[in-house]
């Protein structure tokens, strides 16, 4: 992908590359991707225009054909004539895309978000109120276990995710992490410049969190589907963000890959929907795979702000995911679910002090975030998978059915918090 161009102020919505989206209609797409080539031919002026059913290995294609998406840059006059054509859906600007958790290397602005509500609580509880105060928690991690898998059930869950493909498109894996040492793992990266082997620490705690071993070489269990095919596409660079283009491009990557679960710990907060990614995530359920995205770090429900879902997870075809704690409470930080149509939070999952593996040297970290909670489901969803057979639109359905209900509003939490079946 390109290096993001600023092309003006920081915006609520995140940073905009100055290329542009542009989402074909259906009656374009199918087995040929001929008609939408020369749609695409036809609105930017290109000479040649690469798909990815046959782009060369490295390239990076202008035509996402299997999303129905392509990506390029349009002077004034072509974007009018872009967006004034009847064969297009949408045209949107590209933007940056950011990890939405906590720790080392997150972006400073959310940091501060949570150090504040950390900081309130505290002043409230030195002040001595009990009124609203934070409730006991119900779980602690253990010797054995983090708390988040003894929470959802995964302790108890029989099945392995053996034969089920879960893609986490992240900030990539510490390849030599010795907890992953003989694991069946498929990588690409598609930030320019930069291998798959994580150096920012996001991507390893996700995809050890979704996939992590049932017995590390040192330290509690931390990992759901201990025995899941693993993808790991780079779709954000080691400063934490990525481009659209990378992203959408690693989506087509997991489905094309044979992933059955796409795993998206990531956003941007813009309060509407992007109709590249819905696009995506509504092709990839006919495809049968289920993308599963972090609803967002925007809220600072402590100071009165409940936030909103962001992109993507805000797409009707993409499963938002939100944060609880120990205590099965709404994450201070966790967003609640906005007007827009797909704006919902759809489950929620452990997102608080979440322990998994991290880059070695040090190899484990405890962070929280959205993030942290998205591949708790990710790794459910294969264990439900593997024991029921669902895909796509069943398998979202059986999660939500196999959610344990929880005393809190369904804005916050959807159907409640992710449950492994039997366990």
């Amino acid at each position: 992908m390109t290096e993001p161009r600023p092309t003006g102020p920081a915006r609520p919505g995140g940073t905009l590359t100055g290329r542009y989206l542009l989402v074909l209609g259906d009656d374009l797409l199918g087995d040929d991707d001929a008609a939408a080539r020369t749609c695409v031919q036809e609105l930017t002026g290109l000479a040649d225009v690469t798909s990815s059913r046959d782009a060369p290995a490295g390239a990076h294609p202008v035509l996402l054909a299997r999303l129905g998406v392509a990506v390029a840059e349009l002077d004034p006059e072509r974007l009018r004539t872009a967006r004034a054509d009847p064969r297009l859906v949408a045209v949107e600007p590209e933007r940056v895309q950011r990890a939405l958790g906590t720790g080392p290397g997150v972006s400073a602005e959310y940091l501060r978000g949570f150090a504040d509500a950390a900081t309130f609580l505290r002043d409230r509880a030195a002040a001595g109120e009990t009124t609203g105060a934070p409730a006991p928690a119900q779980f602690a991690d253990t010797d054995q276990l983090t708390w988040g898998l003894q929470a959802t059930g995964v302790d108890a869950a029989t099945e392995t995710g053996a034969g089920i493909g879960v893609a986490v498109l992240d900030t990539g894996l510490d390849l030599g992490h010795p907890d992953f040492a003989g694991r069946d793992i498929e990588s690409r990266s598609f930030v320019d410049g930069q291998q798959v082997q994580d150096a920012q620490g996001h991507g390893t705690h996700c995809v050890g969190t979704a996939c992590g071993p049932l017995a590390p070489g040192s330290g509690r269990r931390y990992g759901v589907a201990h025995e899941a095919r693993i993808l790991v596409g780079k779709v954000l660079g080691d400063d934490g963000s990525g481009t659209d283009a990378g992203i959408l491009e690693g989506i087509e990557w997991a489905i094309t890959s044979g992933a059955q679960i796409v795993s998206l710990a990531l956003g941007a907060d813009l309060d509407e929907v992007s109709a590249a990614y819905e696009n995506a995530g509504r092709r990839a359920l006919d495809a049968g795979v289920l993308i599963i995205a972090a609803a967002g770090n925007n809220a600072e429900r402590s100071a009165g702000n409940v936030g909103f879902v962001g992109v993507p997870a805000n797409s009707p075809s993409i499963m938002a995911v939100g944060a609880v704690d120990a205590a099965l409470a709404i994450a201070d930080f966790s967003a609640a679910s906005s007007a827009v149509d797909g704006g919902q939070v759809d489950i929620a999952g452990p997102g608080v002090d979440v322990y998994s593996s991290w880059p070695m040297p040090q190899r484990n970290d405890t962070i929280s975030g959205t993030s942290m909670a998205t591949p708790h489901v990710s790794g459910i969803a294969a264990l439900l998978s593997q024991r029921t057979g669902a895909r796509g639109r069943d398998l979202w359905t059986g999660l939500t059915q196999a959610a344990q209900r929880l005393p809190l509003p369904s804005g916050d939490v959807g159907a409640g918090l992710v449950r492994a079946v039997g366990g």
